[in-house]
């Protein structure tokens, strides 16, 4: 995990604009969420596993489940992330449909593995188009 500085960090927004605006950068809002914080992941590349640049953020008002009240969330430091998957069958899978619905996925072989340091740059140019994108409107 590499972190990246930020002038997004500790920024508010309303959760449903910052969604908005990330998306059409190629942001996707990670399934790897609670009701107080989550993530915006952007997909750098495929090399040995998956290298993501990730803004997590945290919940400040409201919920994130809430279809009738936004939440106003918090971004906290963005940072470069590498998962590496096993080759071959996950040796962990349990067996049976119910338990095939939530055992999807291989179990990552490192979670937190080296970040190639050829897309390091490419992770700081994405920060800063998000910067471009959610706060030149705020400054002017």
């Amino acid at each position: 995990m590499i972190n990246l500085e930020s002038q997004l960090t500790d920024e508010l927004f309303d959760l449903h604009e910052l969604e908005q605006k990330l998306q059409s950068i190629g942001f996707t809002f990670s399934d790897n969420w609670d009701y107080e914080h989550g993530y915006f992941d952007y997909k750098i590349a495929e090399q040995g596993g998956y290298q993501f640049l990730r803004i997590p953020f945290s919940v400040v008002e409201g919920t994130l489940d809430s279809p009738t009240a936004p939440a106003t969330v918090k971004v906290n430091k963005p940072y470069l992330l590498s998962h590496a998957y096993q080759d071959g069958i996950d040796d962990h899978v349990q067996e049976g449909n119910f338990r095939a619905a939530f055992d999807q996925f291989q179990t990552p072989r490192d979670k937190d593995a080296d970040f190639p340091e050829e897309f390091i740059q490419t992770g700081k140019e994405l920060i800063q188009q998000c910067e471009q994108a959610l706060l030149v409107e705020r400054r002017k």
